[in-house]
């Protein structure tokens, strides 16, 4: 079976522009591709997650990736699957995100001579003329086919501005210039970008005469049909300091048991024969797939110490054993209680970032979504005192979400 065969089982192919041609050259190890990361943010998240993998095993089968940062076109913001135009970044924010992304990046492409190269489009978009990009490239573009795009399509009743309008021009002219400075044959993304990457090849195509190629991935959606990687708090990221690796664990420890093995199959390096025997399970062995899946994407990011870590946070919380060090914890400081030596539930709610605000934590406890030490808490005004602080508490939002509180 050729690493072509294998995406197919493995479910991660959605779409492709010409499968005998990406079959051969992807097999052959022939495939100089690349995939766009725009940074938005100062870290990866689970959606970036699943295309560096897509590069890890193309790599692993002698493909060269080209990861591409968009200093460029993250100026623009791209409209694809958004209600409404981005927040404008500055240059400086941009440069800081995109340093941010090369650091983690590291963990799974392996860079060097021969191997992956990564490039920051606003080397070449920064230099454009404008009237010259619009001689050279607009004038292969086709307004009415740009907005039948879906990309383009679903922002029209709220509005798309001339900037976001001109991000698929730009994201075209990236493969173009790819093409012609790195030999580069191919682009990989999500479905959402599919429009984007046709412009690419169509580009490429009419100004040199040679082939690209273009291919989709599965997005990573949960059993409700929305994207994974959200959570009741935001994102869940790469980065330790934003999501740590205990949360990262759990949120894979706890995904819908008809998805775990969807999930196996799309981001694990497991191979296709042990898989094909977890399939086989018992059903009461549900757990123990969830534990597989959390663990080898937690050692895939983090490493096998905070897995291992991880795991032994989760024994010991289910096992009552607060004295665990792995458990994550938040500690707390004199100031943090007031003349009566005590802390409301709500204010450390938000302190060990269980809850964004004050207003979200009032209405966790509303519902009955929090407990101290496994009791529930009733009152919007319950707070704690310092002397039960300093034995240790465990404070939890949901039956999933927790931290143990301590003194600093």
């Amino acid at each position: 079976m050729g690493i072509y065969e294998e995406l197919q089982a493995r479910g991660l192919i959605a779409q492709v522009t010409d499968e005998p041609e990406i079959r051969e050259l992807i097999n052959n190890g022939g495939a100089r591709f690349y995939i766009g990361f725009d940074p938005t943010a100062d870290s990866l998240h689970v959606g970036h997650f699943m295309a560096l993998c897509l590069m890890k095993r193309l790599q692993m089968a002698g493909n060269k990736p080209i990861v591409l940062i968009g200093g460029g076109t993250g100026m623009v913001g791209d409209p694809s699957g958004r209600t409404d135009m981005r927040t404008m970044m500055t240059p400086e924010t941009i440069q800081h995100n995109c340093d941010c992304f090369k650091v983690q990046m590291e963990r799974f492409i392996e860079f060097g001579e021969d191997k992956a190269i990564m490039v920051n489009n606003a080397d070449w978009l920064m230099q454009l003329n404008y009237v010259e990009l619009l001689r050279e490239v607009g004038a292969h573009f086709s307004v009415n086919n740009m907005l039948r795009a879906e990309c383009y399509k679903q922002r029209m009743e709220q509005g798309l501005s001339f900037l976001e309008f001109n991000y698929m021009i730009m994201q075209a002219y990236d493969f173009l210039h790819l093409h012609n400075a790195y030999g580069c044959n191919m682009q990989f993304g999500g479905n959402d970008q599919w429009s984007n990457m046709l412009a690419g090849t169509e580009l490429i195509r009419k100004k040199t005469g040679e082939d690209a190629y273009a291919m989709t991935i599965t997005l990573l959606l949960n059993s409700e049909g929305k994207k994974m990687g959200k959570t009741a708090k935001g994102a869940v990221w790469l980065d330790p300091n934003k999501t740590s690796p205990f949360d990262f664990y759990q949120y894979w420890r706890n995904v819908d048991d008809q998805d775990v093995m969807k999930c196996i199959r799309l981001l694990t390096f497991k191979s296709l024969e042990e898989i094909e025997e977890m399939e086989h399970w018992a059903e009461n062995r549900i757990n123990e797939k969830k534990e597989v899946l959390a663990y080898e994407l937690t050692a895939m990011v983090h490493g096998r110490e905070e897995a291992d870590k991880a795991i032994s946070a989760a024994k010991a919380l289910f096992s009552a054993n607060m004295d665990d060090a792995n458990i994550p914890s938040t500690a707390l400081t004199e100031e943090d209680f007031d003349e009566s030596g005590a802390i409301s539930v709500i204010d450390i709610l938000v302190k060990a970032g269980l809850c964004p605000s004050k207003s979200e934590a009032r209405r966790a406890i509303q519902q009955g979504g929090v407990t101290v030490n496994d009791m529930k808490v009733e009152d919007v005004a319950a707070a704690i005192s310092h002397a039960e602080i300093e034995q240790n508490i465990m404070i939890k939002r949901g039956k999933k979400t927790f931290k143990k509180i301590i003194l600093a």
